[in-house]
């Protein structure tokens, strides 16, 4: 007789069996529901395609033209973003402080001239007297500069035209380049000029006395700098300033006050004035006729002392 156990192995086979085909099945399906058309989309792998899909989405954005325009760098919230706006402001802002300190008008316009302005030709006559020691009514004392000239009363403007440097051109074709030191009182009309004698003899035999010119102001090259003197007398209670050595003519002086800066008025002789004191022994700024201003700090309140500067006015 058969043991008892050998009745049990069929109903084992069939549970195999069953399982094996009950696999069978399953992998069939499997196989067939991945080689389906969108097949293979279970939750998990939505999840990875949709990252996947964004990522490349995000890819051909970053590509595309409209990547390169600032409405979408502005759009990132990253560090780097934000450091990269903020530098532009700081920049910008940077520079303004220096087109303030020395502003500049458009270049050969004057703005703050006053009758003689520069790109402007003026015609009238040129006449000479002895010159002496150099020394005029712009006080600015003595030289061994030949090549001056004295302005006539109207074009002289109560000192504005001292220190200009002017061309003047003779007929003959003839031309010399003086600086105005002096004023020529009437009988000399609008437009004279009145020239050292060694400046006329360049232009003319000074038999000739007087001669037709056009004359206009010119802006040199000079390896020279800024001086500033203190009138004598000056003191705290009062004080004269003048400016020496400029190369373009000086339109406006000022000094610093406890209530900022102060323009002073300027007197025929050439000095400006600070009739209470206000500012003298402090700061000055000196502003050409195009506009150009130079702080000159740490002058002593020395009268009658001629003290240099490492400052000049820009060649126009």
């Amino acid at each position: 007789m058969a043991p008892p156990s050998s009745h049990r192995r069929p109903p084992k086979s069939r549970a195999l069996l069953i399982a094996v085909a009950v696999g069978a099945v399953a992998l069939l399906a499997s196989v067939i529901v991945a080689f389906r058309p969108g097949g293979g989309s279970g939750a998990g792998s939505g999840t990875a395609v949709s990252v996947a899909d964004s990522s490349s989405s995000a890819a051909v954005t970053s590509a595309s033209p409209a990547a390169t325009r600032k409405p979408s760098a502005s759009a990132s919230p990253t560090p780097s973003a934000s450091k990269k706006k903020s530098a532009t402001p700081k920049a910008t802002a940077s520079k303004r402080p220096k087109a303030t300190s020395t502003p500049q008008a458009p270049s050969g316009t004057g703005s703050l001239a006053g009758r003689i302005k520069p790109g402007v030709t003026y015609s009238g006559v040129a006449t000479f007297y002895d010159a002496g020691n150099g020394d005029g009514a712009c006080t600015f004392g003595p030289t061994d500069d030949v090549m001056t000239a004295a302005m006539n009363t109207a074009d002289y403007e109560t000192s504005k035209a001292c220190g200009a440097y002017v061309q003047v051109r003779a007929a003959s074709g003839a031309s010399i380049t003086v600086r105005i030191t002096n004023e020529c009182p009437a009988p000399c009309r609008v437009g004279q000029l009145d020239l050292s004698a060694q400046a006329f003899a360049k232009l003319a035999a000074p038999v000739k006395g007087e001669i037709p010119i056009t004359w206009s102001l010119v802006s040199p090259g000079t390896a020279d700098t800024l001086s500033v003197r203190y009138k004598t007398g000056s003191s705290r209670y009062w004080c004269g300033i003048q400016v020496l050595g400029h190369r373009n003519p000086v339109a406006r002086l000022e000094v610093r006050t406890s209530g900022g800066w102060t323009v002073l008025p300027r007197a025929e002789y050439n000095y400006f004035l600070s009739e209470g004191g206000a500012g003298c022994g402090g700061a000055i700024r000196v502003t050409d006729i195009y506009g150009e201003q130079l702080t000159v700090d740490g002058i002593a309140l020395k009268p009658n002392v001629v003290q240099g500067t490492s400052l000049q006015f820009a060649r126009h």
